[in-house]
């Protein structure tokens, strides 16, 4: 018969035909249409060797994989995990790999290098987000959002060990140093703060701790408002970390990282098939420890350990059941860096500590058990329940350096740090359920994906603080050595519950092979009660009810590209944090909207991908303290940002792959009825430009090459007080470029070296800022991995 139907793996989903006849071309039409109808089913293969991801989407799919060139099967697979066809895990296991496949007759598929193919405007959907999250169903070129995604191979190219360096990736997002209430992971969005906005597996990671990604896939960060999917929150976006899960080939990966700075690592990845569990069990497990001081800063140290077993059963078949467990525990010397003096940071050495080194100290624990049930009632309907609790506990004392009382003619050799002790002693829990219904209907010529739930979820805080004291230091010769006040009083014992309820539909239409419609509606309730038990006593309560929407459109002028339109709306109540004041309990949720609009491109065969948009984020009733009594807040002010967005990641050769992408936020104070001096001033820790890229070379010999630089232009300090009373300057810290590189070569068959530098200039920059104090970025740093795999 000749050629028949072969499907290029690059992720354009395009049939591919081989132009002998027109007979050829009706034969492998049919062929391609029997196969499409094939039963969607569930694939859960990690990435690895082609050979072992084969074999796995051999005993799910039932259909022979086979290749003439054997030499391939050594390639590295990124993996598949949805619930979809046959032809879209196959181009997921494919992806960016440079090969493709063809079908040889219905049950049978032969694996070859891409060659060049003449294709139609057959499309497949290849999900992309759905690994984690059920609410997210269509291909990432139909996702009317701007949505990027940090994979796991990327993490591994630049030696990521830290959720904050994930995102460093990703244009848009700055850095932001910790608070007095709330230690851990802290970022801006956009320009609105996301510390309450990280999720682990699509559900909430409401912890206070620094997340390390040793059990992470991939980061997924969704920007622009979200609370019909996410609820509360994700003013300027939310983060998703989706976690490895089991899968049915068996594989055991391992690594050791030495470094400058005291640096030990080692991590472990770890997956087996159960068969005396039934013949879609699976277990996995993934540890790691690491210790480490930090470049260019005295005394400050990290000191992380965790690890994390997951149990699939029934992999392949129309049930699956997960369970898993996460645990992290963490004891750092922590470090808020270095005072500000009045509109700058103190120009002093990069590495004083004004901390107190034997009396500093971070230790938090975070437990999250998940239990995950999916079902596929048919080819057109699945429902998931996804129920979690979590338990985090923190002990904190850190030192936050503060200058006051000096002028413009101070000496700085005279001026004095005073040392303000931030404690807290806390447990924090999280109890939720998320049910899903998943549906692929018609109505009339209409095609529908409707994703519809409901939530419900109980989280408490129970935070002590208490009040030290502790001796002034030079600000140029600090003293780390100096001792603390071991009595001190308490300021605070708090208890605080939050009870939330929560139900979505989000329905996706498709008119004819042009236009996809969305509409999405969500009502929240979210009950907090909150008790202060150390004087003045207290007891209030709020409850907050409101509606959030969604509308979107998508234009498919071509099998490739798309234009789209995005609308939205998020809240912020305000117990949102679970902290409730007496100034804030009679305050109504902040109310935020989203226009965006975008386009994107799949070229090169799908294998690289050109995301631009443009979108305008208000919050409209920003919440804001009275300037003659603290305690009082009233929704008065407005901000804004007006952004452009642009990025380019895939492969350009076979041989070059690049990850790059650029944002431009123009955020603004636009209204304030207490801040009127603040009008026009740049929102707080919101860079006007931020750029990231990385590009790997894969050079002859098998060595690879990563080159990387990250950018960030000035950010201020504060939204209210951008202006130092002192000078009338605005308070800002200066942009800054950050070089990166990386070169591997496997030493044989299960060994591979890799070495990474970081900050190859040495720059002193400021990374993490706070109107109390900023934190410099390390300096120079290098890493040294060896990877074992088996």
């Amino acid at each position: 018969m000749g050629a028949l139907a072969a499907y290029s793996a690059a992720g354009t989903g395009k049939v591919a035909l081989a132009q002998d006849s027109a007979g050829t071309r009706q034969y492998a039409r049919a062929a391609a249409d029997q196969v499409q109808s094939l039963p969607v089913r569930r694939y859960d293969i990690p990435a690895g060797p082609l050979k072992t991801a084969l074999a796995a989407f051999e005993s799910i799919a039932g259909i022979k994989v086979s290749t003439a060139e054997t030499e391939l099967l050594s390639v590295q697979s990124p993996g598949v995990s949805c619930s979809c066809t046959v032809d879209q895990a196959l181009a997921n296991l494919l992806s960016n790999t440079g090969l493709q496949y063809r079908y040889t007759d219905s049950r049978s598929i032969e694996i070859e290098l891409k060659h060049a193919v003449v294709s139609t405007g057959v499309t497949a959907s290849i999900p992309t987000l759905a690994t984690s999250m059920a609410k997210y169903q269509q291909p990432l070129i139909d996702t009317p959002q701007t949505v990027t995604v940090v994979p796991q191979q990327t993490m591994q190219q630049q030696g990521v060990t830290t959720l904050r360096d994930a995102l460093r990736n990703v244009a848009g997002i700055s850095l932001a140093a910790g608070e007095g209430g709330a230690q851990g992971d802290n970022l801006t969005i956009r320009g609105f703060t996301a510390r309450n906005d990280l999720f682990i597996d699509g559900m909430r990671d409401f912890g206070s701790y620094y997340r390390d990604p040793f059990n992470t896939e991939e980061v997924e960060v969704l920007q622009g408002p979200s609370s019909v999917t996410f609820g509360r929150g994700s003013t300027g976006g939310v983060v998703n970390q989706a976690s490895k899960t089991p899968g049915l080939s068996r594989f055991l990966s391992a690594g050791l990282q030495f470094g400058t700075d005291a640096t030990r690592r080692a991590t472990l990845d770890l997956d087996l098939p159960v068969p005396a569990l039934g013949s879609g069990a699976a277990f996995r497990l993934n540890a790691m420890g690491t210790i480490g001081n930090v470049a260019g800063r005295d005394v400050a140290e990290n000191r992380r350990a965790g690890f994390a077993p997951s149990l699939a059963l029934g992999l392949g078949t129309p049930t699956r059941l997960t369970f898993s467990y996460f645990h992290q525990n963490e004891d750092d010397i922590p470090d808020y860096g270095l005072p500000w003096l009045f509109n700058g940071p103190a120009p002093v050495n990069r590495a004083n500590y004004y901390g107190l080194r034997d009396a500093n100290f971070l230790r938090t624990y975070a437990d999250i058990g998940t239990a995950k049930a999916e079902h596929d009632v048919n080819g057109q309907f699945t429902i998931r329940n996804q129920l979690r609790y979590a338990n985090y506990s923190r002990n904190v004392l850190i030192t936050e350096p503060l200058l006051s009382g000096v002028t413009p003619e101070t000496p700085l050799s005279d001026m004095q740090i005073t040392r303000h002790e931030i404690g807290v002693n806390s447990t924090e829990t999280f109890l939720d359920d998320q049910l899903d219904v998943l549906a692929h209907f018609e109505t009339g010529p209409l095609k529908h994906l409707l994703v519809a739930g409901v939530e419900a979820g109980r989280e408490t805080s129970d935070p002590t603080r208490p009040n030290y004291s502790a001796p002034k230091t030079s600000l140029l010769n600090p003293d780390p050595s100096q001792q603390l006040n071991p009595n001190p009083s308490i300021l605070s014992r708090v208890h605080d519950t939050a009870v939330s309820a929560g139900v979505y539909a989000v329905d996706t239409i498709s008119a004819g092979e042009k236009w996809d419609f969305t509409a999405g509606l969500r009502f929240d309730r979210f009950d907090n009660t909150y008790d202060q038990a150390v004087a003045p006593v207290s007891h209030l309560h709020r409850v907050d009810e409101k509606p959030t929407w969604r509308v979107a459109a998508v234009y498919k002028p071509v099998a490739n590209g798309r234009f789209y339109f995005d609308a939205g709306t998020s809240f912020n109540p305000s117990a949102e944090s679970l902290s409730l004041n007496a100034g804030s309990a009679n305050v109504s949720p902040e109310t935020n909207r989203t226009f965006e609009f975008g386009t994107k491109w799949d070229l090169n065969r799908g294998r690289l991908t050109v995301n631009g948009s443009w979108f305008r984020t208000t919050k409209e009733n920003a919440r804001e303290p009275d300037p003659a009594n603290p305690l009082l807040y009233v929704l008065a002010g407005t901000q804004r940002v007006n952004g452009v967005e642009a990025d380019v990641r895939g492969r350009i050769t076979n041989r070059w792959d690049i990850l790059a992408s650029y944002a431009h936020l123009d955020g603004r104070v636009v209204a304030s009825r207490y801040y009127p001096l603040a009008i026009g001033y740049p929102l707080a820790n919101v860079p006007r430009n931020t750029f990231a890229y990385w590009n790997e070379y894969h050079l002859p010999r098998h060595f690879e090459l990563g080159v990387g630089a990250n950018y960030e232009s000035s950010r201020t300090a504060s939204s209210t007080l951008p202006i130092d009373p002192v000078t009338g300057l605005i308070r800002q810290v200066p942009g800054y470029w950050v070089f990166n590189a990386m070169v591997g070569h496997p030493i044989n068959d299960h060994i591979a070296i890799q070495v990474n530098a970081y900050n190859l200039t040495n720059r002193y920059y400021y990374d993490q800022i706070h109107p109390g104090h900023i934190v410099p970025g390390p300096g120079r740093t290098a890493l040294v991995d060896l990877k074992f795999s088996f």
